[in-house]
């Protein structure tokens, strides 16, 4: 699912404007799936898949869980802080927000009440329904498999970094805490599988 990366001052610099979503990320990310999809049903049903082609369904995996989560935490903040910016550059989230269910109005168009409620205990971009998203991404993307769940647990990490430093410093604590619930859960499926959280590989 490749939603392309996209606060006070989140997007204070045109470094920054050049992450944001394109329109064509919905699709994208159906493409990607349906790519990475074809190549687990390869190796569950017909033949093992090539060491290039696991190292190819991993990084994809890791840069989806990576913009996942850096999309996430972006529209989080800028719920709260709208900047005239983003109200330029809304459109390019258009595509990610109705990929996750989002129907409301333009962001940048809430008043601090509607904001306010979008982030709220049980708003869609709350802590809640943030992490959980976030991390159901990751399980269910990794079709149980360890590696994948090593290399979207990375992602989601990456993804927040770089978050982080499009912001210019550390995130909200809404944002922390959404990294933190979301990483607890993939922890909490890796152990239930019997996983390490260690990656042996690193």
């Amino acid at each position: 699912m490749n939603i392309t990366s996209n606060a006070p001052n989140v997007y204070a610099n045109e470094n920054a404007r050049s992450n944001v979503p394109n329109d064509n990320a919905s699709q994208n990310a159906k493409l990607k799936v349906a790519e990475a999809h074809s190549k687990e049903i390869k190796t569950n049903f017909t033949e093992k898949i090539s060491k290039d082609e696991a190292t190819e369904i991993r990084a994809q995996i890791s840069q989806n869980a990576q913009e996942m989560m850096m999309s996430s935490v972006s529209i989080q903040t800028n719920a709260l802080s709208k900047q005239d910016d983003f109200a330029k550059l809304y459109e390019g989230f258009q595509s990610f927000l109705s990929g996750i269910g989002y129907e409301g109005k333009p962001i940048a168009e809430l008043s601090q009440s509607e904001a306010a409620e979008l982030v709220s205990e049980d708003g869609l971009f709350g802590i809640k329904q943030t992490s959980e998203r976030i991390a159901n991404f990751v399980i269910n993307g990794s079709a149980g498999d360890e590696d994948r769940m090593h290399a979207g647990r990375e992602g989601m990490i990456q993804g927040f970094k770089e978050a982080e430093a499009m912001w210019g410093g550390e995130l909200p604590e809404i944002s922390q805490k959404t990294m933190q619930a979301a990483i607890e859960m993939v922890d909490m499926a890796m152990n239930d599988l019997g996983y390490s959280i260690l990656n042996q590989e690193v």
